[in-house]
């Protein structure tokens, strides 16, 4: 059947006038391939090295860097003000073909340029955005808009419901084209044309007299100009369906005919050549969808390349085993038969060659860098996967360097599809040869992207590394390796796991070399992971990040099965050492000791440290199996090692504070099925044992923790456990009597305490008021002996240690949230509830308002700080929440304006402060600002649990800019959490945060404020905070945003008179301009009554003197008429004048009262 026309494309090569698609320079994304220069620069002299050319036959003109010359000169040219008349590359004739070189047939090239497609939305070159719509009703998605009622049969249609499967309707197309190719042609045009949302139809007499670049034309005209949505990007499960489906098909259609129909230089002629046609459209959903066609079809003839190369090898070897047979028992027929096979065979095999390169040059070769991301996210992924399957043909430096350019793209996601390419190439032992050059020469851009932005990326780039690591071990320097060492201890748990795979390949792996297992000095075998741990006690000593050690164990748990070898572990910390093996000293030790207590701790949770994870992480069961198991495991060895572990370590109190944690994790149970008993008594002698000898704050904390869990009542051992605690606190208490004592006996003979003495003072009470935190120490009636020495510190009248009177004032706090919980429990002894009710209710009325005072008077900061946290806490736990209890109702307090104006001004002096000493260390500087966070925190949460009202956090949200370095997250949380509560209470409350910074500004600069100057800029910066933090669903902040804008007014017209000139503006007229920030929140009939109020008020309209200090009425009307027609500006007879009474009133007189009353009506309801 003779084709229209006769034309043939040969696709070896391009058609000699074949200008390449581009984007302007201007406006595309900035990527290595943008400057010819950085292929020179990032890849050395790979230029000298690698041919960049393409075997194109003679005639070619698409050279590499021929083309890309042509496309800078281009560029130059290519002036967006010109654009309209541009024009692009001609696109080959519509039935044009493509025939074997290796038939030596006569090519002729296309001589017809086609002018440039316009754009559907009228621009030139594709842009990130879809076209504004217009007014009025929407136009139907033009996806889902059909022509005729024949649409229902079409490919796309069937394909788009997803009821038939791809093999069944590739089957039925196969027989529609045997019977008519044409008709089965033009079904596929039209699946690809209505595939990227074009509503157009392509006719018989279309196909049949029309080019392809003329058929494109007329289906650009179809498209919908107002709709940026096609079916490659649109959402929902039917189109996500669909998209899997399109590819699915493009490859089932090339699989189903790879015997026949794609050699009969027609089907593939002509689809390629559409494609190439559409994905040099200007039109993005063309260019979209075509590409991805294109890539796809050229995966699929990868496949059918590779089906035919096996093929090839087998008809090879069949002809020479045939060849080698003795003359008489050759059958010359079947060598004749299986030399044309392998001919036809090598032929097609051409032909496939011939249609990759094609592709690739008319289509890849431009798109990898096309201004979409999401259509160079195609080709990196499609890239890879042709180098992977046919590494023979595409794994060479001439590909290769596509991918190392496009790894510096700007977006995350194509530097993602780029490491997710190379990934499979590295991982192949056979491939490393080919990859050699291109790993020299962009080896430093990977190992910089671990540290890349997108986390998704730096967790691919680490991978990669780790392949590198495995096959190119010589490459990657010690530098290169440190950089991924260090992020074990990232923030992000992915990126920190993936480098604790590479750790584990380069340093905590068993190999030849490792040498055999040594033995202690008692002969026992060391455990094979002993050399490993050794090496990871190093490593983190070596990091000197020796707060993290949770980190690392973290990064490796999941990876390395050292980590939970507690028998090893402990050997190193138990068995003296070997004569051939040194000993751990004991910073080693020290280490060691943390990173299994952190390892013990993530093995009985599950849970990954503070900071790394999701904050609401769901556990499976599988997990939770695996967590329960390792407890179980970790309790088993610990009940026995670890009273020897304290026992041996019970001087050092770094290390005991860690193994004091240890128990917290055990199975309780094991204790009594395992009939360990006696290892539980052994424990808690050694606690008691720690507990008089030590007066470190970590190691008291932990032992009483750990002996409150041990308490718990569920257990079976808790009696046993609950006799050694109060035989402990019978000591504690009994000692603090005696130092009281002691200290009285002194104090009243008028003598001065000793060191010693004093010492023993507040090492007594500091252990006494750590225990009170985890156990009610109230049946030993302390409260009057403390409470009595914080009152005495404050009147000043003995003199105690600070630090004494610090953790009586602690211990006093603990005591009365243990009598808050006893009485809600009901397991007082001995008293009524009444009695507990009035004993609770008189100590906090004592309480509280003595640290009140201490707060306001005090002048020792350790008086002041514990005073401030325990006040905010209390007034946290008796809070209106317990008026649900009846019993507990007479015990809400609530703090009076007094003391909301003492908690406040502590905030202001101690927290919003500039760090003045510059000789301060890092470290200390960071416990300050920990610290001042602490106090900023416990303020925060009264407002956020409504103790204290929204508006006395003005003075919070008004350091929101200044600090938000400091305090940003917290002030933040706190306005969202008050919008919360209640949204026009916060909103008022921000215009008072923006009059209090206001009214500074005024005091500081006089009469006239300076509205360029530097403060009233960071006023409207703060102004602009707030307003962004509203959102944008107007219609949700109406009532806040409108109660906002009329205490702005009613502030900036606050006084109306100007007392220093009294035809001058109101003095805070200033403030409108900050109000200003907030009107494009308003709705449209909101500005409106806004505009209405700002007249009530300011009656004389628009000033017609248009002087500097008016400005900011005249900024804030603008604002609020804004694209109205039917509030033109009004011009006052005089440059200001105000509403006088009807009646008896004088020039002095105030605004009539009424104006205001009337402007609170209309805001009614908003």
């Amino acid at each position: 059947m003779l084709r229209r026309g006769g034309k043939r494309i040969r696709m070896d090569d391009p058609p000699e006038d074949y200008e390449p698609p581009f984007t302007p320079y201007s406006i595309q994304p900035q990527t290595p391939m943008d400057q010819q220069s950085t292929f020179g620069g990032q890849y050395g002299q790979y230029n000298d090295n690698v041919s960049m050319h393409y075997d194109s036959g003679p005639n070619s003109n698409l050279d590499y860097d021929q083309n890309i010359g042509q496309v800078q000169q281009n560029m130059n040219a290519f002036h967006p003000s010109h654009l309209e008349e541009a024009t692009t590359s001609s696109l080959p004739g519509g039935r044009g073909r493509m025939t074997r070189s290796s038939r030596g047939r006569r090519h002729t090239a296309i001589t017809n340029p086609q002018r440039v497609i316009s754009s559907p939305e009228d621009t030139p070159v594709p842009t990130p955005s879809p076209a504004p719509r217009r007014r009025g009703r929407p136009r139907k998605n033009p996806v889902l808009e059909h022509s005729s009622v024949d649409d229902e049969s079409t490919l796309f249609s069937i394909i788009r419901s997803g009821k038939s499967s791809l093999q069944q309707i590739v089957d039925e197309w196969i027989e529609q084209y045997k019977a008519d190719r044409d008709s089965g042609l033009r079904a596929i045009m039209q699946f690809f044309i209505s595939a990227s949302g074009c509503k157009g139809k392509i006719t018989s007499q279309m196909q049949s007299s029309m080019e392809h670049a003329a058929i494109i034309r007329r289906m650009t005209e179809e498209f919908d100009e107002e709709s940026g949505e096609y079916p490659m990007i649109m959402s929902g499960p039917q189109w996500k369906k669909f998209r899997s489906n399109f590819c699915d098909f493009v490859q089932t259609l090339v699989k189903q005919c790879q015997y026949s129909i794609i050699y009969d230089q027609y089907l593939m002629d002509n689809v390629i050549s559409l494609l190439t046609g559409l994905s040099d459209s200007q039109v993005r959903a063309f260019r979209h969808t075509a590409t991805l066609a294109a890539m796809k079809l050229m995966t699929a003839l990868v496949d059918v390349a590779l089906t035919v190369s096996i093929h090839l090898d087998n008809t090879s070897r069949q002809y020479e085993a045939e060849r080698q047979k003795t003359r008489d028992k050759r059958a010359s027929d079947r060598l004749e038969a299986l030399l044309a096979k392998h001919q036809e065979l090598e032929e097609n095999m051409d032909e496939i060659k011939n249609m990759l390169t094609y592709t690739f040059k008319s289509v890849f070769v431009h798109r990898y860098r096309d201004i979409v991301p999401e259509i160079r996210a195609i080709c990196m992924a499609e890239i890879g996967i042709w180098m992977k399957r046919f590494p023979q043909n595409f794994l060479d430096d001439s590909y290769l360097k596509y991918i190392g350019w496009t790894l510096h793209d700007k977006v995350g996601d194509v530097r993602l599809k780029c490491l997710q390419a190379l990934q499979p190439l590295y991982a192949s032992e056979e491939l490393k040869g080919k990859l050699e050059l291109f790993t020299s020469k962009f080896k430093d851009r990977v190992v910089s992207m671990t540290l890349d932005k997108e986390y998704d990326v730096a967790v691919q780039a680490v991978r990669l590394i780790i392949s590198i690591h495995k096959y190119h071990r010589e490459i990657l320097s010690d530098k290169d390796c440190e950089a991924v060492y260090e992020l074990v201890f990232s923030s992000h748990r992915a990126v920190a796991q993936a480098a604790g795979e590479f750790l584990n390949e380069r340093l905590f792996t068993l190999d030849d070399t490792t040498p055999p297992a040594l033995r202690t000095h008692r002969g026992k075998k060391r455990l094979p992971n002993t050399p490993l741990i050794r090496d990871l006690v190093q490593f983190f000593i070596e990091s000197e990040l020796h707060e993290h050690g949770a980190y690392l164990v973290d990064s490796l748990i999941d990876s390395n099965e050292m980590m939970k070898d507690w028998e090893c572990m402990t050997d190193l910390l138990m068995e003296d050492p070997g004569p051939d093996e040194e000993s751990l000293d004991d910073r080693q030790e020290t280490s060691l000791i943390e990173l299994m207590t952190c390892c013990i701790k993530q093995a009985a949770t599950g849970e990954p440290p503070v900071g790394r994870g999701p904050t609401r992480k769901i556990t499976t069961a599988k997990e939770t199996k695996q967590a329960q198991d390792d407890r179980v495991r970790l309790t088993e060895h610990y009940i026995q090692t670890l009273p020897l572990l304290l026992g041996k370590y019970i001087a050092d109190p770094e290390k005991v504070a860690n193994l004091l944690l240890i128990p917290q994790y055990f199975d309780m149970e094991i204790y009594t099925t395992s009939r360990q008993e006696k290892n539980l008594e052994t424990l808690l002698r050694l606690m008691q044992n720690v507990v008089e000898r030590h007066t470190e704050t970590e190691v008291l904390e932990n032992c009483a923790k750990t002996l409150e869990i041990l308490c718990t009542e569920d257990h079976a051992i808790y009696s046993r456990c609950d006799v050694i605690r109060s035989t402990l606190v019978d000591r504690l208490v009994n000692k603090l009597r005696e130092v009281f004592d002691e200290h009285e006996t002194l104090i009243a003979g008028e003598e001065e305490p000793n060191e010693d003495e004093m010492f023993a003072l507040v090492s007594s009470l500091k252990k006494v008021a750590i225990f009170w935190s985890c156990h009610n120490l109230g049946p030993w009636n302390l409260w009057d002996p403390l409470f009595n020495a914080v009152r005495d510190a404050k009147d000043g009248s003995r003199s105690m240690p600070p630090e004494a009177i610090k953790y009586c004032i602690s211990a006093c706090y603990s005591a009365i949230l243990w009598e808050l919980l006893q009485l809600e429990n009901g397991s007082g002894r001995g008293t009524s509830a009444a009695q507990q009710q009035k004993q609770l209710r008189d100590h906090l009325d004592a309480y509280i308002p003595l640290m009140t005072e201490l707060v306001i008077t005090s002048n020792v900061a350790l008086f002041r700080e514990e005073a401030y946290i325990s006040v905010c806490d209390l007034l946290i736990s008796f809070c209106k929440q317990l008026e649900d209890n009846p019993l507990l109702r007479p015990l809400v307090y609530e703090p009076d304006r007094g003391l909301q104006q003492t908690l406040n001004d502590f905030i202001q002096t101690y927290v919003f402060v500039e760090d003045e000493d510059e000789e301060q260390d890092e470290h200390t500087k960071i416990e300050e600002l920990h610290k001042r966070r602490s106090y900023l925190s416990s303020f925060c949460k009264l407002v956020v649990y409504n103790v204290l009202p929204i508006k006395t956090a003005a003075d919070v949200f008004r350091h929101y800019v200044k600090y938000y370095n400091d305090y940003g997250d917290i002030i933040k949380t706190t306005l969202g959490k008050a919008r919360e509560i209640n949204k026009v209470s916060c909103a008022r409350t921000m215009v008072l945060s923006l009059s209090m910074l206001f009214r500074e500004l005024h005091r500081d600069a006089g009469s006239r404020i300076d509205r360029q100057s530097e403060e009233f800029v960071s006023v409207k910066e703060l102004a602009k905070r707030f307003a962004l933090s509203f959102g944008l669903d107007a219609l949700k902040n109406r009532e806040a945003i409108t109660a906002l804008h009329r205490d702005a007014i009613l502030f900036a017209t606050n006084p109306l008179e100007n007392p220093n000139d009294p035809t001058g503006p109101p003095p805070n007229l200033a403030f409108l301009e900050i109000g200003a920030e907030f009107t494009n929140k308003l709705l449209k009939q909101d500005k409106r009554m806004v505009l209405q109020f700002l007249d009530r008020i300011l009656t004389m309209g628009m000033p017609s003197s248009r002087g500097e200090e008016w400005q900011p009425l005249l900024l804030y009307r603008n604002s609020l008429v804004h694209g109205e027609t039917d509030l033109p500006p009004q011009t006052a007879r005089r440059a200001y004048g105000r509403r006088r009474r009807e009646a008896g009133g004088d020039d002095g007189e105030n605004v009539d009262d009424n104006d205001d009353a009337g402007s609170d009506q209309d805001f009614t309801g908003y």
